[in-house]
């Protein structure tokens, strides 16, 4: 891969040096996984991590019989960061929703390249930052009523990895059970919102396809705000 197309897709190394992605890229490992497959084990030593080039994956946590969706990431994205730096197993497996291609860069390899680039190193503190933010506010948000759960992690999908169409914007379509997941609600309680949003006519499914378009977001972004 380019440095200049490694740097558009992702955010985080648009202001590194030619140079310093270069060697960067020169030890990285790219590969492609089938929807379904897991990418990362749980209680896997981090030794490596992991961008995505394209398509979607969620990070879920096993007890004992049942997998708990804590996010979902696509694009643009990384994973497996919190591992090599408190070097420490990790406590989250990932598995493809689509077709997935990754980039791999050795955790030891990363870690130099960190501490290389002080202004990179603050970035990903920030970026580290803004998960922990996000995972505090879904805690928060179990008051607001199923809907606006739901509409909030629809919308914030949308506005961090979806892609515009003429119809609307365009993101994974989620199981039901890893929307409730996501929105710390019931899988029947978003079975029924998910129904209500498709008959308004808010959302668009394509199963086909394994997508969803969000068709009326000016809607969709009011119901997120609680109104």
């Amino acid at each position: 891969m380019q440095t200049d197309t490694f740097s558009d897709i992702f955010p985080l190394f648009d202001a590194a040096d030619s140079e310093t992605l270069e060697w960067l890229l020169s030890v990285a490992v790219e590969r492609d996984y089938p929807p379904g497959r897991a990418v990362l084990m749980e209680d896997a030593w981090g030794n490596a991590v992991y961008f995505i080039v394209s398509g979607w994956v969620k990070v879920r946590h096993i007890r004992g019989q049942d997998a708990i969706t804590l996010a979902v990431l696509s694009q643009g994205d990384f994973f497996g960061e919190m591992a090599i730096l408190d070097e420490s197993p990790r406590s989250t497996d990932v598995v493809a929703y689509t077709p997935v291609r990754l980039l791999s860069i050795p955790a030891q390899r990363f870690i130099q390249f960190l501490f290389k680039d002080s202004q990179l190193h603050h970035r990903m503190l920030q970026l580290m930052v803004r998960r922990l933010r996000k995972a505090n506010q879904r805690s928060q948000m179990r008051q607001e009523a199923p809907a606006v759960r739901i509409a909030r992690v629809l919308v914030s999908l949308a506005d961090t990895y979806g892609s515009a169409t003429d119809t609307g914007v365009e993101i994974c379509n989620l199981p039901d059970q890893d929307v409730a997941d996501l929105s710390s609600v019931s899988e029947d309680e978003s079975v029924k919102v998910m129904d209500k949003l498709r008959e308004k006519g808010w959302i668009e499914v394509n199963e086909k396809e394994h997508t969803m378009t969000i068709v009326n977001t000016k809607q969709m972004q009011q119901l997120a705000g609680g109104r």
